[in-house]
């Protein structure tokens, strides 16, 4: 057997003070088990249960009735649980009476403020039974609480219309504190009013005394005809009388009221037409307050009220109304024409084109606004992308006129500065001319400079200018272009939280069938941005038809590599702008084929650029050596190299999505031929230094302060050195190259990607051996003929005969100065460097030797004496030069050894080594530098 339910429990109410019908919830614990387990609930003694609401065993919502007591318990009763108990209370509170001038959020029963039982006086209005003041005087609420009033005077009211009125509480409460005069004055105010009350009536019953005789006079004739007569006789002119007397009251009746009822049958009738016009006023007013906000702008509340007058007017078939929403039609189909006008104007925001499509939407404007927007956004984008090559071409053809006097200018000023005519050192007032040479000479380097900069007006050339500001162009207006089209495509354009639901998918549909027409739309802008840029920096990429469209201009001189990288770098971030708007990449390919064709534009130029500064290092040679024989020419050579690749390596770095620029074989062989078109360069400008003479120095091409008094000294400052000495610097530069710098330069080529380093190093290094060679060979015979030539006079000096000579008392003189002259080359060659000692004394060495070879071969015979001086002299020299010896020279010394006779005695071969003995003891001095080294290296 179940336990007993607990009784119910009140633990909260809430609000927990308040009037009648007041809508409270009670909580607590116990409350039912349903609807049907309730069975009783009262609040300060009042049933409430018909109000009740049985929500759960803890919750119960219902409404406060009348009750007596202003504070009470809240008594729960069920079947299962039977009457509980409540640890809350409600306070209820008296509601405050409210005059009839007294503003109300609620609807106020008139009639509880006036007693019913004066409700049969017809003639009198309600409302003047209840003056706001009847005693006509100052009303001062009095400072007395509420509660001491009401247990002042229990059961009765300061409501003067109440039953249970009390004047006392009446005065209390609203003139406690007014004077006994204006007491009187109220009273005397209180007996006017009577009065009117009463002479009122008496004037309603004096308007109907005519009428009231007419009828009195009827009745006694009819009474006294019928006590005449009798019944019978008089019944007929009774009843012919009482017709005539009503008809006569009719016909009264009608003068009387003719015109007041007209009057208000005007009246009604105009009061029916105002009650029209207000009631339609909405209408009537719309077409001006149509034109009102669309001045104001304000088309949101056109739109609104046009679809509230659609709804109610659109189908009525009321011709006054059927005029009115005409004139509103056509009002609406202006405001149509003015925001299609607004949405394709041009320049204009995004935020103002989905704006007006979406009103345009609203107002059911025909066709497809958004599209048509779409489309001119297209054209307009097109055409300031057009407007602006035309105005850069423009401005560069007036640049270049400028540019054109100024140069002549120039010309001008240097004929005269260098004019014999000018002499800006007598004591003559100078020129202005003549002045201005002055001033640029103190500022060497930097001679017209200022002028130019002034006459410039912009430092870039106008290509550079000019695609800087097409790609803002393009990035700065294609986003929102590419916004528009989504938000048509996806249906936000119409509504940004999903409403309209049928307008979205309208546009979703229409912009499915049109997606190959946009995608065509940014194809062209993406094709007139990439044919522009070629127009201006790669004209020959162009078709002819497409450069008359897309070029224009003036191309003098190409870019240089610095300027296309700045190109390719803007290039680059507008792509990726672009890219981030997740544009599909295919449409944006044409960019990247752009890019690709400016990188490798850029990497020809600078190849080609760094070439013809190659040449000219000729102009910079110094002839100062250094320790090692080497002048500043291969390390300027090699920084020049560098400080190109350098340039180039954002050029050479790919970018997420770029291709290699060495990815086409064409761009590979290009770049190898400039390569070593490069090194060739440096190449021959070593065999022009060190072959032609300085007056055939090339300085055509020479760029030098015109305005300097200096003008070519520097040139020929270091014109002591002889053509041998230049060779010798050459050969050593040529060794260093060999060795180290074009090593190194294969080094940087490979670390910038370059393709085909191994064939530009092979060609260079043969090219440079084979100068190397040249250049040897000339200096060489330079330096060895001399000397190979004195050979042969010197034996035969004084008519030497091999066959008839004296004995031997030493070396003869021409083989003292052969050795002599050889020493002089070892000290010019050591002077510049002692690497090249080595390889030029030998082939000196070779040459001589094989010189003495062939002199002694085509020697007939030999005496004695005439052999034993042969041999100390071929000794001698072989002794002397042994350090230098070469297998060819080896060979020469045997061979000429050979076609001497030998000698058989002793004393021969001990005068021979004495007189060697002699030899080297005399020249000892002279032959020092013919002394071995410990790092001696010879090289043929």
């Amino acid at each position: 057997m179940s336990r007993a339910r607990q009784p119910p429990l009140v633990t909260g109410i809430s609000p927990n003070e308040g009037i009648s019908w007041t809508k409270v919830t009670i909580r607590g614990e116990n409350l039912g088990t349903g609807p049907t387990d309730l069975i009783g609930l009262t609040i300060c003694g009042h049933n409430c249960l018909l109000t009740a609401e049985w929500m759960s065993a803890s919750k119960i919502v219902c409404r406060v009735g009348q009750a007596k007591n202003d504070k009470g318990d809240i008594i729960v009763t069920t079947k299962s649980g039977g009457k509980g108990t409540s640890t809350v209370s409600f306070k209820l509170l008296k509601p405050e009476k409210i005059g009839i001038l007294d503003q109300s959020a609620v609807w106020v029963d008139e009639m509880n403020y006036y007693d019913m039982r004066t409700d049969r006086n017809k003639g009198i209005p309600p409302l003047s039974l209840r003056p706001a003041n009847p005693l006509g005087i100052e009303i001062d609420k009095g400072r007395f609480p509420q509660k001491d009033l009401e247990s002042l005077f229990p059961g009765m009211s300061a409501d003067f219309t109440s039953e249970n009125f009390s004047a006392a509480w009446y005065l209390i409460e609203n003139h406690s504190t007014t004077s006994f005069d204006q007491l009187k004055t109220a009273v005397v105010n209180l007996k006017k009013q009577a009065n009117k009350k009463n002479e009122g009536s008496l004037a309603y019953v004096k308007g109907g005394l005519s009428t009231f005789f007419e009828a009195q006079d009827a009745l006694s004739a009819i009474h006294q005809k019928l006590e005449a007569d009798g019944t019978e006789k008089v019944e007929g002119s009774m009843t012919q009388k009482l017709e005539n007397v009503l008809n006569r009251a009719s016909n009264t009746a009608d003068t009387l009221f003719q015109e007041v009822l007209g009057r208000k049958d005007k009246a009604d009738s105009t009061r029916n037409a105002l009650n029209v016009l207000q009631r339609f006023k909405f209408l009537f007013n719309l077409p001006l307050n149509i034109e009102r906000n669309i001045q104001k702008g304000d088309y949101d509340v056109v739109i609104n009220d046009y679809e509230k007058a659609k709804s109610l007017f659109g189908k009525t078939e009321v011709q006054v109304f059927k005029k009115y929403y005409a004139e509103v039609e056509t009002r609406i189909e202006a405001l149509r024409e003015l925001l299609l006008d607004k949405l394709l104007e041009t320049p204009s925001t995004l935020h103002d084109q989905k704006r007006y499509i979406r009103y345009l939407s609203d107002l059911h404007a025909p066709g497809d606004p958004a599209w048509q927007c779409i489309g001119a956004q297209h054209q307009w984008i097109l055409q300031l992308m057009h407007n602006c090559k035309e105005s850069y071409v423009k401005e560069q053809k007036g640049k270049d006129k400028f540019l054109f006097h100024l140069y002549i200018y120039i010309y001008i000023c240097n004929a005269l500065l260098h004019s014999p005519m000018l002499d800006l050192d007598s004591d003559v007032r100078p020129s202005p001319i003549g002045h201005l040479s002055q001033t640029a000479s103190l500022k060497r380097g930097s001679s017209f400079q200022s002028g130019r900069d002034d006459a410039w007006r912009y430092k870039a050339p106008q290509q550079v200018v000019f695609v800087e500001k097409l790609t803002k162009l393009v990035v700065s207006q294609l986003p929102n272009f590419w916004k528009l089209w989504v938000s048509y495509a996806n249906g936000s354009l119409f509504s940004e939280t999903a409403e309209k639901s049928g307008q979205m998918e309208r546009s979703k549909k229409n912009a499915r069938q049109r997606q190959n027409d946009f995608k065509k739309m940014i194809q062209e802008v993406m094709h007139s941005l990439v044919k522009l840029i070629r127009g201006a920096l790669l004209p020959f990429s162009l078709r002819e038809g497409e450069l008359r469209q897309y070029g224009g201009w003036e191309m003098k001189s190409e870019l240089s590599g610095q300027w296309l990288t700045h190109v390719i770098q803007t290039v680059r971030l507008s792509s990726e702008s672009l890219t981030a708007l997740e544009i599909p990449n295919d449409m944006l390919q044409i960019i990247q084929d752009l890019i690709l064709d400016l990188r490798v534009r850029c990497i020809i130029v600078t190849l080609q650029h760094t070439a013809e500064d190659i040449k000219r290092l000729a102009e910079k040679e110094d002839w100062v050596v250094d320790n090692e024989g080497l002048t500043s020419l291969p390390s300027q050579f090699e920084q020049c190299i560098i400080h190109s690749l350098q340039s180039l390596k954002t050029v050479l770095d790919c970018k997420p999505g770029e291709a290699s620029v060495f990815q086409q074989q064409k761009t590979q062989e290009d770049v190898c031929q400039l390569s070593i078109g490069i090194m060739q360069g440096f190449i021959d400008c070593l065999e022009q230094l060190s072959t032609k003479p300085d007056g055939d120095i090339d300085t055509s091409h020479l760029s030098v302060d015109v305005s300097s008094p200096d003008l070519f000294g520097s040139i020929h400052e270091e014109s002591s050195l002889s053509s041998e000495q230049r060779l010798l610097i050459a050969l050593s530069n040529c060794r260093y190259l060999e060795r180290h710098t074009f090593l190194n330069i294969a080094e940087h080529f490979e670390k910038h990607g370059f393709q085909g380093v191994d064939k530009i190093t092979q060609v260079s290094m043969e090219s440079l051996k084979e100068l190397d060679q040249r250049l040897f060979e000339v200096y060489i015979e330079f330096k060895a003929d001399p000397i190979v030539g004195s050979l042969e006079p010197g034996i035969y000096a004084g008519y030497f005969d091999w066959k008839d000579c004296l004995i031997p008392t030493g070396v003869r003189n021409y083989l003292k100065e052969a050795l002599v002259n050889i020493i002089a080359v070892h000290a010019e060659v050591f002077t510049i460097s002692k690497d090249l000692v080595p390889r030029v004394m030998s082939r000196v060495v070779e040459a001589v030797s094989e010189e003495l070879s062939r002199l002694m071969q085509c020697v007939s015979s030999f005496s004695k004496n005439g052999a034993l001086q042969a041999k100390l002299e071929i000794c001698a020299l072989r002794d002397t030069v042994a350090i230098y010896l070469t297998p060819e020279s080896k060979s020469s010394f045997k061979q000429a050894l050979e076609a001497l006779p030998q000698l058989s005695s002793g004393t021969d071969r001990k005068l021979l080594e004495e007189l060697l003995n002699k030899f080297k003891s005399s020249m000892h001095l002279q032959l020092t530098c013919f002394q071995a080294s410990s790092s001696a290296m010879m090289k043929t």
